[in-house]
């Protein structure tokens, strides 16, 4: 397939589209610190996802960088969000590296925590926040994979990144064929 690998019995696989009408059991925000909304991912999260979204955040009250906190998912085609802080890029040698990874581990943690098996991941921190794609997409990855090492076989069925773009989707074609070559397609 195009973007599709097997990995300790999840499938981790790649969608362009819009996440806000990707079919999952929980979908990835790439929230800012305050959780209320804004541009991008998050802009069309809570726009598609309704006031709901807004009024758990605000109970909420907010989320520090690195880490993600979780909700309802409104009117959206999923039964949860989880509001993902990444880091906005500087120079690359702010950490910006470790806050990255940890976004994506806590999501996929949050997930885990929550019995949902199928999660969807955006692109995190690569659009207002600068970061460079082709940094974040391996790194995204890499995440993933430490992630299922470390977890019981099947605890995630399906982990799928939804890439607005085709740019975006190439970038992160790439990264999962080098992460996951096809030779390890089905190790356990």
């Amino acid at each position: 397939m195009l973007g599709l690998r097997h990995f300790r019995g999840s499938a981790i696989d790649l969608f362009q589209g819009d996440i806000t009408e990707f079919v999952c059991d929980v979908m990835v925000n790439a929230a800012n610190e305050s959780l209320g909304g804004g541009g991008g991912v998050d802009g069309a999260i809570h726009r598609a996802g309704g006031p709901s979204i807004l009024a758990a955040c605000r109970e909420i009250g907010g989320c520090p960088t690195g880490q993600a906190v979780i909700t309802g998912a409104g009117s959206l085609p999923a039964q949860r969000v989880i509001h993902a802080v990444g880091p906005i890029w500087k120079s690359g040698k702010e950490g910006e590296a470790a806050l990255l990874e940890s976004a994506y581990r806590s999501s996929l943690q949050l997930a885990a925590q929550h019995g949902l098996k199928h999660i969807a991941l955006p692109s995190i921190s690569t659009g207002v926040y600068g970061y460079p794609i082709e940094k974040a997409a391996p790194l995204a990855l890499q995440v993933v994979m430490g992630f299922l090492e470390e977890s019981p076989p099947g605890l995630l069925r399906r982990i799928t990144f939804v890439l607005f773009d085709r740019t975006q989707y190439q970038v992160f074609q790439k990264a999962l064929f080098a992460t996951f070559p096809e030779a390890a397609e089905e190790r356990t």
